[in-house]
């Protein structure tokens, strides 16, 4: 899944924000809630100063590629998507973080649509390592010394969570389980661990999955 050339920092909608460098399993057993074509990015739609600077050209609607995929049994038996936009209820805290969606449910211009077509999104999980470019760079929320809108510092060996929005963080506070689950930070799901971690000249997150 290549760049083609872009710039540092820089990315279109034109292809994926999830490169596979050793795989883990492809699944596409689930179909996809309605809102995973039609959810706003970010979608839990926090302060401003909060949005992760790797959005800043994005516009598509719908799950992107590299983000979090989840149960969600408030839309019914076996059905995935992003993370709930506020209908959930009481199936808040079986919404769970299960991998990362493969690619962009409304799919991309003149190109097949194979999302739109059979309501399946294709995600990884069980372990494999990908690169992706799609990740939190701000705090979404305060705890502690953390205010939200601090900058990220991602590092090496830090665990990963599903963030709010159904991206990547290392801040377990911004959780989705933790915030709208209420589950304790012990009990949210790592989804991986961090291999190699964003810099100025390859904006790129590698992650080792543990989900």
């Amino acid at each position: 899944m290549p760049w083609h050339g872009q710039a540092s920092g820089e990315w279109t909608e034109s292809n994926s924000y999830l490169r596979e460098l050793y795989k883990g399993i492809h699944n596409t057993i689930g179909e996809l809630t309605e809102d995973a074509f039609t959810q706003s990015n970010p979608p839990e739609g926090l302060a401003a100063n909060t949005q992760a600077t790797m959005l800043a050209s994005v516009t598509k609607v719908g799950v992107l590629s590299g983000s979090v995929a989840f149960s969600r049994p408030d839309e019914g038996n076996n059905y995935i998507g992003g993370p709930d936009s506020g209908a959930g209820g009481t199936f808040l805290p079986l919404i769970r973080p299960l991998g990362l969606f493969i690619n962009d449910a409304v799919g991309h211009n003149y190109e097949n649509t194979p999302g739109v077509a059979s309501n399946r999104g294709p995600y990884v999980h069980a372990n494999g390592t990908y690169g992706t470019r799609l990740y939190e760079t701000e705090a979404q929320y305060t705890d502690g010394g953390i205010v939200a809108g601090d900058d990220l510092t991602w590092q090496p060996g830090q665990l990963v969570y599903a963030s709010v929005n159904g991206f990547l963080t290392y801040l377990v506070n911004d959780s989705f389980e933790v915030q709208k689950g209420s589950f304790a930070d012990a009990d949210a799901t790592v989804i991986g661990i961090v291999k190699f971690a964003p810099e100025a000249s390859h904006p790129e997150l590698v992650v080792d999955l543990r989900i």
